[in-house]
């Protein structure tokens, strides 16, 4: 069986199965953060009695339903408890599988970009999975330090540390590798932040209900903080899944920044859905997520135009396209790795040439994106022509 053919299905199949647990994670932590900000006052004085501290009442799917929620815990447990977490393991290992047969396997093409830091693969894996384990470790022991002990403080220094990583990705790694490493390396630790802090601490819940002793507050507390961090990364990290469709940002000569600042937006963002839930919104909280977003767009705007020369006729580019793209975007590709050309765009005859110039000028001249990795070791010069050409009308 051809190695490409196998590759692009062990793709569809992992990212598939990754977006669906991945939706299941996260609507079931939106889901459970909006039942807990509508709660109110038990209806039955009764309920009160048996130490409900709240209830919801909603319609759904033609049914009517309440969730209840005890200020502490049931006189006696139910036989069968339902927990949330495979959901978030589920995400975490499809995600690294995904993440080790695309920027892995496929290193040469989509981690490492020799005009940033000339790797070789294994060193690009290395470090890839360096960033990953590093992430966990040196978030972890923040909150656990003193510094855990203010929020803000806290805060402030989570927010340093994704700048620093945001920083030195995009100048280790491609641009596309780079978002996608930080967006894996905040998901690594969300769902680390489940496995090692916050289901541990519902589980010394329930031990102590069962052995009728008061549990200890610190792991609510624990929980409760890594929660609030998870909520807040949660839109940076779907930003940063999408990222490699958008060649403008991650392609960027600031492409650390412009990352940094949509993370901000969408912190910024959740952080107003949360207040909405309590009824405490803030609109300048949301004004100041979509004002961040703005700028982002600004900051994102191309170059200024610089003198490139004359107009090139398709006579003079013809041979670029011949030896830099077809390779890539060809019927039938001929670069190693490639079984179909990427995203399906064929760029065979001068028809297809022209229809698609805009794009072909943003990702070659603009941002340099392509050739990935620079594959097909295109020159300035070439790069150049082609600007040339489509500064012609791409006649």
């Amino acid at each position: 069986m051809d190695a490409a053919f196998l590759a692009d299905w062990l793709n569809l199949v992992l990212r598939w199965a990754h977006l669906i647990v991945g939706i299941a994670w996260i609507g079931a932590s939106f889901y459970f953060i909006w039942l807990d900000n509508h709660l109110h006052a038990p209806l039955d004085p009764a309920d009160a009695d048996k130490g409900i501290g709240g209830e919801v009442w909603a319609v759904h799917g033609g049914g009517f339903y309440t969730a209840k929620k005890f200020k502490v815990a049931p006189a006696t447990l139910p036989p069968e408890l339902h927990w949330f977490m495979w959901e978030a393991y589920s995400t975490l290992i499809t995600g690294f599988l995904l993440l080790v047969l695309v920027y892995w396997h496929g290193a040469e093409v989509a981690l490492i970009d020799p005009a940033v830091m000339p790797l070789d693969k294994w060193e690009a894996i290395a470090i890839s999975a360096a960033f990953l384990v590093a992430g966990w470790l040196v978030y972890d022991w923040l909150c656990r330090s003193a510094f855990g002990d203010d929020e803000a403080v806290l805060g402030g220094l989570v927010a340093l540390y994704c700048a620093i990583a945001a920083w030195a990705l995009c100048h280790i790694f491609s641009g596309r590798g780079a978002y996608l490493h930080f967006g894996a390396m905040l998901g690594v630790i969300m769902v680390l932040n489940v496995y090692f802090v916050i289901i541990p601490g519902q589980r010394e819940l329930v031990k102590a209900k069962q052995e009728g002793r008061t549990p200890d507050p610190r792991y609510g507390l624990m929980g409760r903080q890594r929660s609030v961090h998870n909520t807040y990364f949660t839109l940076p990290v779907l930003f940063t899944m999408i990222s490699n469709h958008y060649a403008g940002l991650y392609g960027h000569e600031w492409n650390w920044v412009l990352l940094l600042m949509i993370s901000v937006a969408g912190a910024l963002i959740r952080v107003w859905f949360v207040q909405r839930h309590k009824g405490q919104q803030d609109p300048l909280v949301l004004a100041a997520g979509l004002v961040m977003l703005a700028l982002t767009a600004i900051v994102s705007l191309p170059r200024p135009a610089v003198d490139i020369g004359p107009p090139a006729a398709f006579t003079e580019a013809k041979p670029v396209f011949q030896a830099r793209c077809q390779p890539c975007h060809a019927t039938k590709p001929t670069q190693e790795g490639f079984a179909t050309p990427p995203k399906g765009v064929v760029l065979e005859t001068e028809t297809e040439l022209r229809g698609r110039a805009g794009m072909i000028n943003q990702q070659v001249w603009v941002t340099r994106v392509m050739p990935p990795g620079n594959l097909t070791n295109i020159t300035e010069a070439e790069r150049r022509l082609i600007a040339r050409w489509v500064k012609g009308g791409a006649q």
